[in-house]
């Protein structure tokens, strides 16, 4: 099922994950293109327009009632809304640590400072294509909140029979009591610029579908958006100490997403690549996503075969892959070798959806090759700073030459010219 690479051609592997990007997004930034100015000139029709014509839904009121939240909370299953409860607290508990301070740096006459702030207008993106995910509520949520977010907006796909208990009952234990019924482009393009009914927001976050990412990258500017996310990834680097079964098991997990998703096996073990592949071929049969995961593995997944782990190591710094997985002997020791991934799972019992779920850590994450510069969603991305000079006259005394003559080195007279009014005053 999953073809295997070596030296000799894993440039193929690497044009391969590149071209499920790029063939597509293009014509993606076009359709994105024409919804937003669509809803920039008609706003509330234009929403309820494309609403109808990719949702099937006629949509009345864009958001729902607080009322009808509490209603499908109550419909949810009660042991699911346990699990999110426990979720949350980890989840609380690991984004807590990140917050930051503000800070000030006091001399005689000077005080320079750094403010951190809260982005005030919040919109978290949820999917509700092909799967449900309540999850994606908790895991930017939680971080926004802790951020101090003033207002946070929940903006999902309607389905014909409404909005799912799950993710209702994921926002109400966040403490969100607005969701917006609207999804794709259409919903981008809203938050972004506003409409007659729907509020502007500062900044959207939130992974989606490849209308939405392309809708995220050319709001940009208008608003903050968190990353432009892509198909989901995952890369295991494993040695022959490896078990089979949980690695073919892990491949599939990210597989079930998407058939544009990249699920790769990186080792030094020619038998463990035939191991794998005998498991994902009996572990397959009883996946209900199957079809979504056979046509994702032999597109976009594989096996390379390296000549030891420090070359594994080398080509997974290389592709920066959203999930990494260490599935080898004394992980630990590895684990300051890994320059380029969202996140990073050590040892047999760590798979990767444990992240997505429950232990903590995000799960929004850089995808596409975007880890070797960009980070997970966290409490950083709900803040912005603002720094803040005071000089007493004196002070500025001191230093008006030096300021004036670097003003002028640039030619900005006008520059110097502010400094000289004071000085001379």
């Amino acid at each position: 099922m999953l073809k295997t690479y070596d030296k000799a051609n894993i440039a193929e592997l690497y044009a391969k994950l590149k071209l499920r990007i790029d063939d597509k997004f293009g014509e993606a930034l076009k359709t994105a293109g024409q919804i937003i100015e669509d809803v920039k000139n008609k706003g509330d029709e234009a929403v309820r327009f494309y609403t109808e014509k990719f949702d099937s839904v006629k949509l009345g009121d864009f958001y729902m009632t607080e009322g009808e939240i509490d209603e499908l909370y109550g419909k949810c299953d009660k042991n699911l809304i346990k699990v999110m409860e426990k979720a949350a607290q980890n989840i609380e508990q690991y984004h807590r640590k990140q917050v930051q301070n503000s800070y000030i740096i006091t001399e005689d006459g000077i005080i320079l400072g750094q403010r951190v702030l809260p982005i005030e207008r919040v919109a978290m993106y949820v999917p509700g294509g092909s799967a449900l995910y309540p999850s994606t509520v908790l895991m930017n949520a939680i971080p926004a909140k802790i951020a101090g977010a003033k207002e946070i907006v929940v903006i999902t796909p309607p389905k014909k029979d409404g909005i799912k208990p799950e993710i209702s009952a994921a926002a109400k234990i966040c403490g969100i009591d607005k969701i917006l019924k609207v999804g794709g482009a259409q919903a981008v393009a809203a938050v972004a610029y506003g409409t007659e009914s729907i509020q502007k927001v500062d900044k959207i976050v939130g992974p989606g579908n490849i209308y939405v990412a392309a809708a995220k990258k050319l709001v940009y500017g208008a608003v903050d958006i968190d990353m432009i996310a892509g198909p989901s990834e995952i890369l295991i680097i494993a040695d022959k100490s490896a078990n089979p079964k949980y690695i073919a098991a892990d491949l599939m997990s990210q597989a079930e997403h998407d058939v544009l998703a990249s699920s790769i096996l990186v080792t030094d073990s020619e038998k463990l690549i035939n191991q794998v592949d005998a498991e994902l071929a009996r572990q397959i049969k009883n996946l209900s996503r199957r079809d979504i995961i056979e046509k994702s593995l032999v597109d976009f997944g594989g096996c390379v075969l390296c000549e030891n782990i420090g070359e594994a190591i080398k080509i997974a710094n290389e592709l920066a892959p959203e999930h990494l997985e260490l599935m080898v002997e004394n992980c630990f020791e590895k684990l300051d070798s890994i320059k380029n991934a969202g996140s990073v799972f050590l040892g047999e019992y760590s798979p990767e959806p444990l992240g997505d779920y429950f232990a903590g850590t995000n799960h929004v994450l850089p995808t596409n090759g975007t880890a070797r510069f960009s980070s997970p969603l966290g409490v950083d991305s709900f803040v912005k700073k603002s720094s803040f000079v005071y000089y007493s006259k004196e002070k500025l005394r001191e230093a008006g030459e030096d300021i004036m003559k670097f003003a002028s080195s640039e030619n900005l007279t006008a520059h110097a010219n502010s400094i000289k009014a004071r000085i001379e005053s």
